[in-house]
């Protein structure tokens, strides 16, 4: 299921005035996905969810199972490991130089290794991006190619 949000107005297109109903809908569709997380968590069934778990700004669904949760967000060390050998990889498949860890970009693919505080993580044999899992929850992204492969 998609979701959009079509905002008119001259005011906007003219720069008049800045559009403020974007972030409104993100704040309520976070809340949405946090309150959706508490009932399952509760409800002791085996729940996977699929998407949203990397590190754009439009990826909510770490940060909505931490809050769901009660606990902080964590950069998970095994994650963090994985995920440079990705960076590594695609620098040496590149023909690159060898990848800067430390460069800007490279430090922002960490957060797809920040899960909620106690998570075990869930290989990814497409890409080594892990995906999480709490208790009987599993996280992984929206992609069939690496989606099908974690939950088996």
């Amino acid at each position: 299921m998609g979701i959009g949000v079509i905002i008119i107005g001259d005011k906007i297109l003219s720069g008049r005035r800045t559009d403020e109903h974007l972030t409104k809908v993100i704040e309520l569709l976070g809340a949405r996905i946090t309150a959706t997380l508490v009932r399952t968590f509760a409800s002791g069934d085996i729940v996977f969810s699929t998407g949203s778990i990397g590190a754009t700004p439009d990826d909510h669904t770490r940060q909505c199972a931490a809050k769901a949760l009660g606990v902080p967000l964590a950069l998970h060390p095994e994650a963090v490991e994985l995920i440079r050998e990705r960076i590594r990889d695609t620098a040496a498949q590149a023909g690159d130089k060898p990848a800067d860890l430390e460069s800007p970009e490279n430090l922002h693919r960490l957060n797809m290794g920040t899960f909620p505080e106690g998570a075990r993580i869930i290989p990814n044999s497409y890409n080594k991006i892990p995906g999480f899992s709490v208790g009987d929850h599993h996280f992984v992204p929206g992609f069939p190619v690496m989606a099908w492969p974690m939950i088996e």
